[in-house]
């Protein structure tokens, strides 16, 4: 039987249970650089998925990430993170795993098999052409992630995989295939270490991709953020102070008047004008804060 390079033996690691606890952090650090090379050798195909997703979010679509075990634990953390982020709606990018949400702190894994379970849930959020499925699955094959794929096909919305093998099934029903090649694990089929690092980083890109392009963040600072505690209070004033060459109680002032919105803030603070024009701009601009500025200039 043919098994997936996911699955393989890892010849460097074969006495990894003889190695002193600073050999084995060694091993782990050496296999972890392939994860960047791999990386590197699909920046086109992940770029071109940032593009797929901003043509169908424009529209008025959503994010589907599709994954069992790891690989939907990492697309529920990637998909929970953009809410205080970027202020991006939960029903916008939604994270769906095997199982269901216990499987976040079960071990559910049995649930991957299940190909009509992804399918119903689907369904119930009446998932169609304008939405966007993203499918995690090291192996490729995973029927819970394949049947995502598969369903996003006939509902002619866009398809998008994330596998860690070659020429897997996933990439051949997908409009982009991105596979990282991280060979096999150091610990044999645990796809929780070079493959999730893989897949956890090529989702921070999509995601971080797609905000940047959406006009969530100005320069590179996170000016749809939600300005939720102290913590990112603070960040905030600094973010007008820096930005706008105003001083700290005008940024207070800003905050409370905008009510904690950074970007009308951040607009009246560089322009001098009113809320209400601050309002005009970002909403001619689609919420775009630099494109904004353009328009008002």
């Amino acid at each position: 039987m043919s098994n997936p390079s996911t699955e393989a033996k890892n010849v460097q690691s074969e006495k990894i249970d003889e190695l002193s606890s600073l050999e084995i952090i060694n091993i782990m650090n050496l296999e972890d650089k392939i994860v960047i090379d791999a990386i590197h050798k699909v920046q086109t195909e992940i770029a071109t998925a940032v593009d797929l997703i901003i043509a169908r979010w424009k529209k008025g679509g959503r994010v589907f990430i599709a994954g069992a075990g790891t690989s939907g634990r990492i697309g529920i953390l990637d998909a929970v993170e953009l809410e205080p982020t970027f202020s991006v709606e939960p029903k916008r990018w939604i994270g769906l795993i095997a199982g269901g949400k216990e499987a976040m702190w079960r071990t559910l894994e049995q649930h991957e098999d299940n190909a009509n379970e992804v399918v119903e849930e689907l369904k119930q959020y009446n998932f169609n052409e304008k939405d966007t499925i993203i499918a995690i699955s090291a192996s490729g094959s995973t029927p819970y992630s394949v049947s995502a794929l598969t369903y996003g096909k006939e509902k002619n919305a866009a398809t998008i995989s994330i596998s860690c093998n070659q020429n897997t099934i996933s990439t051949s029903i997908s409009d982009i295939g991105i596979e990282l090649l991280t060979g096999p694990e150091i610990i044999r089929g645990s796809t929780r270490l070079k493959a999730g690092t893989a897949q956890k980083m090529v989702m921070n890109m999509i995601s971080t991709g797609v905000m940047i392009r959406l006009g969530k963040v100005y320069h590179n600072e996170m000016v749809d953020m939600k300005i939720i505690n102290k913590k990112l209070r603070n960040r905030a004033k600094v973010m007008l102070m820096e930005l706008s060459n105003i001083n700290e109680q005008k940024a207070d002032y800003l905050l409370k008047l905008t009510d904690n919105q950074l970007k009308p803030a951040l607009f009246m603070a560089i322009t001098d004008s009113t809320l209400n024009e601050a309002n005009h701009y970002l909403t001619a601009a689609d919420g775009h804060l630099k494109n904004a500025l353009k328009r008002y200039y």
